[in-house]
């Protein structure tokens, strides 16, 4: 249990809410960005868990939520940067619009929000303060329809190496690399029956293992600059 917060991006939903509603659980307090307003979100705050707005599609957002944050809080114990854009490649006039948010959300924000929360990390009194990026499984082999999203996520995967080198040995920076975690509503069977049989593994095993790998980064003294792939062994088959 740490006295300074831990920050999620995009903590509203999925992923991210399942994370910082364990770490309340263990005892830590939690702050999270979001983007719109959602009913999910009156269920954290009952919790504790401090919700900020934020639109990371500018920079003039992104830069806004930083103001947001440095009013709320004087220190991090850690950063999860879990704000993500499932968006798929557009065509014709649209397409440099639609890579450019995904830059800004992807690529931007986590950098930004790392090099101005730089001091709030170092205000922690926890001998352990970290980074960790959400990148994804297709960083590895790109996307027939999702090349925008594939890019900017391994843009991201980059500047994991890129913060590890400069932060250390103060603040360990390092990565988380889903593949299929978990169904979206409206999924069917069939659909997840493809989604299985893509793994070694052949299963959806749900947002429990990356919160199991986050706690790992988080309580691990010795590791930084590196990806942990959460893929169920896809690379095998």
């Amino acid at each position: 249990m740490s006295a300074s917060p831990i920050l999620i991006t995009g903590g509203a939903q999925r992923l991210g809410r399942h994370c910082a509603e364990r770490l309340v659980d263990d005892g830590h307090p939690v702050i999270i960005s979001y983007r719109r307003e959602r009913p999910e979100l009156d269920a954290l705050r009952e919790r504790g868990i401090v919700t900020l707005p934020a639109d990371f599609s500018t920079e003039a957002g992104i830069l806004a939520f930083l103001d947001r944050l440095r009013a709320e809080t004087t220190s991090l114990r850690a950063i999860v940067h879990n704000a993500s854009a499932w968006a798929p490649d557009a065509s014709g006039p649209e397409a440099g619009a639609t890579f450019e948010r995904l830059f800004r959300i992807h690529m931007l924000a986590p950098y930004l929000i790392n090099l101005h929360a730089r001091a709030l990390l170092e205000a922690c009194s926890e001998p352990q303060r970290d980074i960790v990026h959400m990148t994804d499984y297709v960083v590895q082999k790109g996307s027939r329809k999702h090349a925008a999203y594939a890019a900017t996520k391994a843009g991201l995967d980059n500047l994991t190496l890129s913060f590890a080198a400069m932060y250390a040995p103060a603040i360990q920076v390092n990565a988380i690399a889903p593949a299929m975690i978990m169904l979206n509503e409206g999924d069917d069977e069939a659909y997840a029956e493809k989604a299985r049989a893509k793994s070694a593994m052949e299963m959806i095993p749900g947002p429990g293992v990356i919160y199991q790998s986050l706690r790992y980064l988080l309580d691990n003294r010795y590791v930084t600059g590196v990806t942990l792939p959460v893929d169920g062994g896809r690379h095998l088959r």
